[in-house]
């Protein structure tokens, strides 16, 4: 299960305002922070099975000290107050997604498999189409916070539609809770939300990006 929280920002500045204060930093790991550019594909069929399933596909190119593939599923959960709960499936592959290959692959990662056997029911390989796409720059950063490791993502970049004529910027941070206690993770966001210009945010880039395909 995914766990972590959204806040958004009005701009890049004020979102990277945070990197660089001392409230966040003094909770920085070891680790050097990384920066990468992620281009996003998302997969459904052309009356939106999964979509209506309350599930995404999502092909990843991630370009950054590494340059690689990913697919990922997520399925059902919610969010509330910026907090975001949901199944999720990562599996480093390239090439046409395959939704066999993916399920063999996912055995080994995160939740269990046979939730996909509802996502992907009556549902083709060749059924699958690109629905929208978005990229933007991440900066991740690795945080100890009390006895939990949550990773800060940095995200700026811009969704657009098909021609270009309508954007939406992405400013965002998101922060996943990888080891520890919920409460913990709630209790961070709260922190930095009382201390920058930000609020939380219940969309998902993904529907963001596909609000804005369907405005043409």
């Amino acid at each position: 299960m995914e766990t972590e929280v959204k806040l958004a920002f009005k701009d890049k500045d004020s979102l990277f305002k945070v990197a660089l204060s001392e409230d966040f930093r003094k909770f920085l790991g070891d680790s050097d922070p990384e920066t990468m550019l992620l281009e996003n594909s998302y997969l459904d069929t052309t009356d939106m099975k999964i979509l209506k399933r309350n599930a995404s596909v999502r092909q990843r190119h991630v370009k950054g000290t590494e340059d690689y593939f990913e697919e990922t599923v997520k399925f059902r959960g919610g969010a509330s107050g910026g907090l975001h709960r949901r199944f999720e499936w990562n599996v480093r592959h390239e090439g046409k997604f395959s939704i066999e290959d993916f399920k063999s692959l996912a055995k080994e990662h995160g939740d269990p498999v046979k939730l996909l056997d509802i996502v992907f029911d009556g549902v083709e390989n060749d059924d699958l189409t690109v629905l929208c796409f978005n990229s933007f720059q991440r900066t991740v950063y690795e945080l100890e916070y009390k006895s939990s490791k949550i990773e800060a993502c940095f995200d700026s970049g811009l969704i657009k539609n098909s021609d270009g004529s309508k954007t939406d910027e992405i400013c965002e941070l998101e922060l996943e809770l990888i080891q520890g206690d919920e409460d913990d993770l709630k209790e961070l966001s709260g922190l930095i939300s009382s201390k920058f210009d930000c609020h939380p945010l219940d969309k998902s880039k993904f529907q963001r990006t596909l609000e804005l395909a369907k405005r043409g």
